[in-house]
């Protein structure tokens, strides 16, 4: 498996965004889904990394978006996925670790994200990673179909 920065706009990318937002659309009502857009995963804002098959093809994805909030300096976590026939392959874990070591190397201390109550593999996923429920953040609000967690790094 390689990882790479990946362009938001290629096919395979898109692709793999609308699975991602057909199944969180399955889940959620749209008011609880906070998806970013391609427009809104490009650099500099956003490191966006794909997980690619040795014949290329992409597995998943993940992104860290650089945020600034009352003076506290964090990363959150977004778009991540991975595609169905590449679960359970280390390539979450694979995204995870490449991320945060890439936050760490920019002086990040800390990595935030938002997952739903309705994704238990993903909630046991991220706290296996150390990963621990926190209080809504940044321009969230409370809602009951949401988990916010954080980690420090």
């Amino acid at each position: 498996m390689k990882l790479q920065p990946l362009d938001p706009f290629h096919p395979e990318a898109l692709a793999l965004l609308k699975a991602s937002d057909d199944f969180h659309a399955a889940l959620y009502p749209a008011e609880s889904n906070h998806l970013l857009d391609p427009a809104a995963l490009l650099p500099p804002q956003v490191l966006l990394l794909g997980a690619h098959a040795e014949d290329g093809r992409l597995l998943g994805m993940g992104a860290v978006r650089r945020c600034e909030a009352a003076g506290t300096r964090y990363v959150e976590l977004k778009r991540f996925f991975v595609r169905d026939d590449a679960r359970g392959r280390g390539v979450a874990a694979a995204l995870l670790q490449a991320l945060e070591a890439a936050a760490r190397a920019e002086g990040f201390a800390c990595a935030r994200l938002e997952t739903g109550i309705h994704q238990p593999e993903a909630l046991r996923f991220y706290r296996a990673a150390g990963y621990q429920d926190c209080g809504p953040f940044g321009d969230y609000a409370p809602d009951p179909l949401s988990v916010f967690m954080e980690k420090p790094l």
